[in-house]
Order: structure tokens, then sequence, then C-alpha cells
């Protein structure tokens, strides 16, 4: 993506369509399975997978004879997805397009505006006859070129700064705001964990949001460590009888390095771990 985008392909086609693993008909998606897989029971298997029935609460739901959508959180849901769009992905190869594809997220990165448009169209005319419908207001081109531009992908958020300079990654806001929800738990001003067993508990969370989110801009690395440092703070100031949230001062009552005797995990101080091994080893 990066390689694409600073090779001056900044014309994007950011890609949504509208209820895809609830739309997918399920004739040519079995015909597509039936080019790969001869065994009949397989096949039957599949079938039956993709009309079974959905369970809400203690009672089971027996939907109409559906014709379309895979069920969400199925096992081989993204799979079947994946296979359906597999024709797209050869489609675009063969057109000229640098299609970026992880299930049904995807975007198009062309050279000129000219060429994505021409993408889009080429996209909306396969999605129409593959029975997929874009969505009117997500699917767009975006011109990356120009102050301020940004599209999301996979979470991330690339975007382009005032001045015109080189695209960075960012943290995307939805993805940022999921990790704080899983991290508050852990972090109640009323916990009664000691700040180490906090730090053990937190370490496996953020060292699994590092190793997806380690290619975002260190700022934003940065930041998502300040804000849970201001809740572990917010932990002590409780402890030591006052209110609010851990800040200003705070900073100097427990400063960096002593959540880092504790064992917490910074991602900024990974992700610079990780850069000065890698210019390390390109000196060999």
């Amino acid at each position: 993506m990066d390689a694409l985008l600073q090779s001056g392909a900044v014309h994007v086609v950011d890609v949504d369509i509208k209820g895809y693993f609830d739309s997918i008909p399920h004739q040519r998606l079995m015909e597509l399975v039936g080019e790969r897989i001869a065994d009949g029971r397989v096949l039957a298997l599949i079938e039956s997978f993709l009309k079974q029935g959905i369970m809400e609460g203690v009672g089971k739901i027996e939907p109409e004879e559906r014709k379309e959508g895979t069920p969400q959180g199925g096992v081989i849901s993204p799979l079947l997805a994946n296979i359906y769009l597999n024709p797209l992905d050869h489609l675009m190869s063969r057109s000229g397009y640098e299609l970026v594809r992880y299930a049904d997220d995807m975007v198009i990165l062309c050279q000129s505006a000219e060429a994505a448009e021409e993408a889009l169209a080429t996209l909306r005319q396969w999605s129409a006859q593959a029975g997929l419908e874009l969505h009117p207001q997500k699917t767009k081109v975006v011109d990356m070129g120009q102050p301020q531009a940004s599209f999301e992908f996979l979470g991330y958020k690339f975007w382009r700064g005032k001045t015109s300079g080189r695209i960075k990654r960012f943290i995307r806001p939805k993805s940022e705001k999921k990790f704080r929800e899983a991290i508050k738990p852990h972090t109640r001003r009323t916990s009664g964990w000691s700040m180490s067993a906090i730090a053990q508990k937190l370490r496996p969370q953020l060292e699994g949001f590092y190793n997806y989110f380690k290619h975002a801009q260190a700022s934003a690395l940065a930041a998502t460590d300040g804000w849970v440092r201001m809740r572990l703070r917010s932990v002590l100031r409780k402890r030591a009888g006052m209110q609010g949230k851990g800040r200003g001062l705070d900073h100097h009552r427990w400063r960096n390095d002593y959540f880092t005797r504790l064992g917490f995990f910074s991602l900024e101080a990974a992700q610079r771990k990780e850069h000065m091994s890698l210019r390390k080893a390109a000196t060999f």
C-alpha cells in the first residue's frame, strides 16, 4: 500500500459493498465453489451451511428459504466471501488496476483521476452482474494528492497533512475506541489489583494492539500510551484519596519510568526499539 501511494498512485477508489455478507447470491457462490470442488457431499454440506437456522436466545428461528447471504461469524464465511470476490481480483488485474483487498475491504489505487473513475465504473458493472450493491455514499474516489485528504483501510487511517508531504498512517478512530473499551475494565479506579498485576493483565492486549498497529505514526502510539497511563494514574489518585483523572501534576508524581519499572508495555517504546533493530541490521 505504502509503495503504491509513494509511487504516485494517489487516486484511491475507496470501496464499500453494502451488506456484503448478507447479499452474496447462493446460486452463483455455489457455482464458483463447484469449479474447485467435485465432491457432492462437500457441496451439499456447504449449501446446508448457507441455509442454516438462526439461534436467538433459547429459541431457534427457521428462516425462509434464503437465496443470498453467508452467516456472519460462521467459520467458513470469510473463505466463501473470498471465493465470491476472486473473479473481481482477476478482472482488476487484467484491466491493469492495483486492487488491495482483504475479504470485502478493498481499495483501488490509480495514477490518475481518470483511471480511478474508469476503475470505479468497471467495479460498478461487475458488482451489478454479481448481484452486489456498492454503498452510494461510502464508495468514492479520494485524491490523496490533496492536503488533508484521507481514507481508512483495515483499521488504519491514511492521511496527508496540510502541506504536500508524505502520506502517513494513523489509527482509525473507530479502532482506537474499540481498543479503549477493551482496556477500561482492567483500569477502573476501584480496581483491587496491584499496579504491577494490572500492567501484566494489560500486556497481552497492548502487545496484540502493537503487533497490528506498529506501522502507525509514533505520535499515534504515544497518544494511546498516554491514555493508558492516564487510566493508571487515576487508579493511583483514587488510592491516594484524591478525585478526578490522572493528569497535570500526576505526571510528576508518577512519571512514565515508574510504569516501565512495573512492567507496563509501551507501544511507542516497542516501535522505537524495533526501528533501531532494523537500522542496526541494515548496517551489516
